[in-house]
């Protein structure tokens, strides 16, 4: 892993979600881009007519002197941060901007307990996990020295997740990070004995070449299940995969990653499948 994107507004968010990136660019000796949006009208972009290229000029000036003034951390201190300011579609273009810079995660904000329900409506922020090929971290709170030492992945054990699988285990191993692989088995038509689950768990580790224990956590939903399971052993993180386009809707079923996402007091990271 050699570097971290944090898209920024000036928000209290999207500083949580730079103070993240500096925990993790220290202890990895990470660099990191800081991505700012700089929301210029269409017209002025794409129209020869309402093209103002003093009042452009004059726009992405006053943006790099913010950004610049908003860089001006203790906390960024020995650290390689590089600044980059693109014009309001960067969003749909993520993977041109990671694959350009080799980055290797996105860390961003988001507000508080209704999460990715208040920041995804009508805003670019949805793009960057639904578009990202790249895995996305989503903090919602200030996170002092933040580390992962205990990182749960919980997924439904299908075949179609065995790629955002793989792509946490290779995450957890640059981290040091110890994977707990999670099962959860809830009552109803999904419910499994634990000789099925352990049938089904084992067929999904020998299709993945892994060698990992599985918890089987019995709970009332999968949303609770992942949040309970990852409360009781103190996990820095839980990851999820998502359907990347078809948004994080499609994780098992129903609404369940973004429940997880919006509920959960621990960092969530998507995975796309």
């Amino acid at each position: 892993m050699k570097t971290i994107i944090v898209p920024v507004d000036f928000s209290e968010q999207s500083e949580y979600a730079l103070k993240a990136a500096a925990s993790l660019a220290k202890k990895q000796g990470l660099e990191i881009l800081v991505l700012h949006m700089l929301e210029l009208n269409e017209a002025m972009i794409t129209s020869s007519e309402g093209f103002h290229p003093e009042q452009t000029v004059f726009l992405l000036k006053m943006a790099e002197k913010r950004l610049g003034e908003f860089l001006e951390k203790p906390y960024l201190k020995g650290i390689k941060v590089t600044p980059v300011i693109k014009h309001f579609k960067v969003f749909g273009e993520v993977n041109d901007i990671a694959e350009k810079h080799g980055a290797d995660l996105i860390i961003m904000g988001s507000h508080g307990t209704d999460g990715l329900k208040e920041i995804f409506v009508g805003s670019n922020a949805e793009k960057v996990v639904r578009n990202s090929e790249i895995p996305v971290l989503v903090v919602k709170d200030e996170l002092e020295g933040f580390k992962i030492d205990d990182f749960v992945f919980a997924c439904n054990f299908k075949s179609e997740s065995l790629g955002a699988f793989q792509k946490a285990k290779d995450f957890a191993k640059k981290l040091g990070a110890k994977l707990h692989m999670v099962y959860i088995n809830t009552p109803g038509d999904d419910f499994l004995s634990t000789i099925d689950a352990r049938e089904k768990i084992t067929k999904y580790l020998e299709k993945s070449g892994a060698d990992l224990k599985v918890e089987i956590y019995n709970d009332y939903s999968v949303e609770k299940g992942v949040l309970n399971f990852s409360e009781s052993i103190h996990a820095d993180l839980i990851g999820i995969p998502t359907h990347g386009r078809k948004g994080l809707s499609h994780f098992f079923m129903g609404s369940i990653g973004e429940d997880i996402t919006n509920h959960s007091k621990i960092p969530v990271m998507t995975f796309k499948i």
